[in-house]
Order: C-alpha cells, then sequence, then structure tokens
C-alpha cells in the first residue's frame, strides 16, 4: 500500500499534477489504502513493530498520515499510537507527526513543528504555526527527534499572480477540510 502511493505520488510529481488541490488519483489510493488499514486493525490492532516490524509499522502510519479526508479515522489511530507508545511497540515520534497533522487540519498550532507549509508571500517552506515555538526543540527530544531545521528568513515577495494562486490553494484545502469536518 505504501509503494502504491509513493509511486502515484511520483507519477503525479513528474507529469506536474501534484502541488496544488488534493489530485483525485491520490486521494482514491488513500482512500482504498486507510479502508484496508481499518481491515487489518480490526483483525489484528494497530500494526506495530512486534506485529509488523519496523518496515510495516513506518508503512501503515505513512497511510494515516496520508488518510487527510479521514479525520475519524487518524484521531482514533493517533489515540491507538498513543497506547502502542506506552507499550514500547512504536515510537513515539509517530504520534507526534500525527498529532501534528491533526493540528494543521484542525487549523490549531502544532507542537513538534513536523508539518510545513509554502509561504504565499516569498514561496519559502516553514513550519505550521507552532504552539510553543521557544520549546519546540524540547518537544522534539521528548519524542526523539532531533532539533528542528532552520526556518529560512523572509525571501523577496513572489510574484502577485503567484501568491494569489498560492492564496487559492491555501482556500481550496480549507474547504476540504471543512467539508470532511476537520473545521468548522
Amino acid at each position: 500500500m505504501r509503494e502504491e502511493d509513493f509511486r502515484v505520488r511520483q507519477e503525479l510529481m513528474d507529469s506536474g499534477e501534484l502541488g496544488d488541490e488534493y489530485v483525485p488519483r491520490m486521494e482514491a489510493v488513500h482512500i482504498r489504502n486507510a479502508a484496508r488499514l481499518r481491515e487489518l486493525i480490526a483483525s489484528h490492532g494497530w500494526p506495530a513493530e512486534d506485529i509488523a516490524g519496523q518496515d510495516g509499522a513506518e508503512a501503515a502510519w505513512i497511510i494515516v498520515q496520508h488518510s487527510v479526508g479521514e479525520p475519524h479515522f487518524q484521531r482514533h489511530v493517533l489515540e491507538l499510537l498513543r497506547t502502542c507508545i506506552a507499550q514500547d511497540r512504536v515510537p513515539a515520534w509517530h504520534a507526534a507527526y500525527l498529532e501534528d497533522r491533526i493540528a494543521m487540519q484542525e487549523s490549531r498550532a502544532q507542537r513538534y513543528g513536523s508539518q510545513w507549509m509554502d509561504d504565499p508571500r516569498d514561496g519559502r517552506t516553514r513550519p505550521w504555526t507552532l504552539a510553543e515555538p521557544d520549546r519546540v526543540n524540547e518537544l522534539r527530544v521528548s519524542v526523539g527527534l532531533g532539533p528542528l531545521r532552520p526556518i529560512p528568513e523572509p525571501g523577496p515577495d513572489l510574484p502577485v499572480e503567484q501568491q494569489e494562486r498560492q492564496r487559492q490553494i491555501y482556500r481550496w484545502w480549507e474547504q476540504f477540510f471543512v467539508s470532511k469536518g476537520w473545521r468548522s
């Protein structure tokens, strides 16, 4: 499932289709993978490292990360991951990334700085809003992540047309998140 996700993502990147709105072909892969992972969870529980090995646990984690249209599923898995972390069955950074992803999708500040976005003003990638910017590296270390990579300084403004296109993409995603129940 992970390999199909990566293969389709690469094909869409190569064709220039990826990077704006959610491409229906990519969304279909994510929906299909999430449905299959739900079946596996129902039969075997979360595919933690003791069940699926490190590679399998990370593949399942990626599938959940990419299930952006399924708030109930991502929230449920976050609880499963927290239980597995307490049992030392998955690394704590799995839950940290998912927690940040959920926060971003809900339009809340993130804790660990794992989610980055392109700034529409200058096009540089920066972290989604940080809940505790002064403590972010301490929080990252607590879940086994390295320090936050340097945040780019502001650069020259993009042309107005590019800024507006980036804002249109953001509006599209905001509407998507509302339509899926992440935001009201």
